[in-house]
């Protein structure tokens, strides 16, 4: 962590110093805002610590409950969840206090006993075999806890309008504030005060009954499946021996998918409920949790639960659906969206597969930096379009998945000719639940693969995958995307070639002619870097390498003090994952490689490290990016 870059720092640097919109932040809303977030869940949270990164843009958040969430449903965190705590600056802190999934065990109808189970299978969780990060169940509460701590260190001070409902809005054709909402004050002094909000943008993120999409007359396709499940997370003894390992259980009573939670003694139990008669009319959902016990019970056979608290329970039937449309803009309009949809709000699935609140983060990692970047001025409006082109399709490739895992979790033993089955499927599709299949295609942000060849370990539009180097000025080995914040700026990435640092050498002269490039894109009144976070990695051992050898585009002068940055030079260095350098473990070109990387960690471009190169890396952002200078 760097944090004296603009002078000394003797307090938590963790917490930024409030500038702009963060100074004097007034406690009641203001009439005109230009973000407006409706929801605090997961995506409107990680929303709102994103926008604090830009205290030049008001940003507010309301949420009609009264306070934070104390319970909440979801609980599963994929890798790539984790990797983007990281980048929030919590991952260490809430892997500490969450259950970390390092098994998944298989159970079926024991052979000489079909009343009863055994263990079928017994395998390795899938995160470290994927990346560097572990696959954790805690509370969605304390995830939206987190993340309301980075919004509020954040520059712009962002904390949540609690006791606010939305009402409803309507978009205007003109005007500055074009978005008009209705909302009223339901907790508190003020409960049933109503009131108008102008806003610039809305962030729908409020759930899968969202009111902002039935404002902007978006609608659910889909259905609901045949099927229910009861839900509880329970304090329990019992004899059931893997009572602290992720299980998939399959009866002749049922199905069960037991998630051992945060805390050492709380555990997640999905309770197979069994079909759903064609006229249930929801009645199901009333199934009391006397009777969810015993079916769990009856499920586990011969071992036994004695629930001794049920902290929450719930019963849903299996829906798969998606959103018609992310955003307000007609199809095919030509007009800019103004309103968004995130989440629930857009997408609803089975919780078994541990995707919800996953999938919702990166919908709201995707679109702050597109807002902020757009209302900084930094890029134009049409960016905003990418958002739900590149987002909608990742929704429906998670209703497929889901649909499947749903199906295989909900059948009977007489279904299932191979008791491997369900475990081969869970690890042969593992790149997919932990949160890295995500691909984005070319766009005005996501270049051509007409270079992939230089870089065949980082897929273009796919999340950068971070290797070890070493970092010279202090030969510490770290991982080359660990440094990379969620602060809105751009990663470049230059991987240089044999002839490393020396004068006239291929890195130094892109260097020089790539440096015009970055400063043409960067306010002049700003850090060197504050828009592009450029690097060097050279495939020479760290100890041939003299920092101050480096490119000036290596050792901006940042800050009131005009600082040396120490932290922008790299050498290639042989990984404990794999005892191989980052060129070989990426597949990198020892002639040279440029891979340029997006604000939300994936990568956008693959340029040759030469001249033709820097020509190509202009074009590319003129196109998605405004000139400052």
């Amino acid at each position: 962590m760097q944090f004296h870059h603009h002078g000394y720092v003797s307090g938590d640097p963790r917490v930024q110093d409030a500038a702009g919109t963060g100074i004097e932040r007034p406690d009641d809303l203001p009439d005109e805002v230009d973000v407006l977030i409706v929801g605090s869940g997961p995506a409107g949270m990680l929303l709102a610590a994103q926008m604090s990164r830009y205290p030049g843009v008001t940003t507010r958040i309301i949420e009609k409950r009264d306070g934070r969430l104390v319970l909440g449903q979801a609980d599963g965190i994929q890798p790539r969840s984790v990797e983007t705590f990281q980048a929030f600056g919590f991952a260490e802190r809430i892997t500490a206090e969450a259950y970390n999934i390092g098994w998944m065990n298989f159970w079926g109808p024991d052979p000489d006993d079909p009343a009863g189970i055994v263990r079928t299978a017994r395998t390795a969780d899938y995160a470290y075999d994927i990346c560097e990060f572990p696959h954790l169940i805690v509370n969605q509460a304390r995830v939206l806890d987190y993340f309301a701590e980075a919004a509020a260190d954040g520059p712009a001070r962002i904390v949540p309008d609690y006791g606010v409902a939305f009402e409803g809005l309507t978009v205007h054709d003109e005007g500055e504030y074009p978005v008009e909402v209705r909302v009223q004050h339901v907790a508190g002094e003020r409960a049933g005060e109503e009131r108008i909000i102008r806003a610039k943008y809305v962030a729908g993120c409020d759930g899968a009954r969202s009111r902002v999409r039935e404002a902007i007359g978006r609608t659910h396709v889909g259905d609901m499946a045949a099927h229910a499940w009861g839900v509880m997370d329970v304090l329990v003894n019992t004899d059931f021996p893997d009572w602290r390992t992720k299980c998939a259980i399959n009866s002749r009573a049922g199905n069960i998918l037991h998630i051992p939670r945060e805390g050492g003694y709380l555990s997640r139990m999905y309770i197979d409920l069994g079909e759903v008669a064609d006229d249930d009319d929801h009645r199901v959902r009333q199934t009391p949790i006397e009777e969810i016990i015993r079916r769990a019970n009856a499920i586990l056979h011969p071992y036994t639960l004695d629930v001794r608290e049920v902290a929450w329970h719930s019963v849903y039937e299996v829906g798969h659906r998606v959103t018609d449309g992310f955003d307000d803009a007609p199809e095919d309009s030509g007009r800019s969206p103004r309103v968004f949809l995130t989440g629930d709000a857009c997408h609803t699935h089975s919780a078994k597969a541990g995707q919800g609140m996953n999938v919702s983060m990166q919908d709201g990692f995707n679109l702050g930096w597109k807002l902020g970047s757009v209302l900084t001025g930094r890029a134009p409006e049409a960016l905003l379009a990418t958002y739900g082109a590149e987002r909608r399709p990742v929704a429906q490739q998670l209703i497929d998945f889901d649909r499947e895992w749903s199906s295989l979790m909900a059948r009977k033993p007489e279904e299932i000719s191979d008791p491997q089955e369900l475990a081969t499927y869970y690890l042969a599709t593992a790149e997919f639940p932990s949160g890295f299949m995500t691909q984005y295609s070319a766009s005005m942000i996501t270049g051509t693969d007409a270079h992939q060849a230089l870089a065949s370990g980082f897929p273009l539009g796919k999340r950068f995958k971070s290797a070890e180097v070493v970092r010279v000025g202090d030969g510490n080995v770290v991982h080359l995307g660990h440094h990379a914040r969620a602060d809105g700026r751009w990663r470049v990435y230059a991987f240089g070639d044999t002839s490393g640092a020396a004068a006239g050498g291929r890195l130094a002269e892109w260097a020089e002619a790539a440096a015009p490039v970055f400063e043409r894109f960067t306010p002049a009144d700003a850090d060197a870097d504050a828009v592009f976070d450029v690097k060097a990695v050279y495939p020479q051992p760290f100890e041939d390498v003299e920092v101050t050898t480096a490119p000036a585009l290596f050792q901006p002068r940042t800050g009131p003090l005009g600082l040396i940055d120490w932290e922008k030079v790299y050498a290639a260095g042989p990984s404990k994952w794999t005892d191989v350098d980052i060129f070989a473990e990426r597949g990198l070109s020892r002639d040279g490689v440029v891979v340029v990387v997006r604000p939300d960690q994936y990568v956008a471009a693959i340029l040759p490290l030469d001249e033709a190169g820097v020509r190509e890396l202009a074009e590319f952002l003129a196109e998605g990016m405004l000139p400052a200078r």
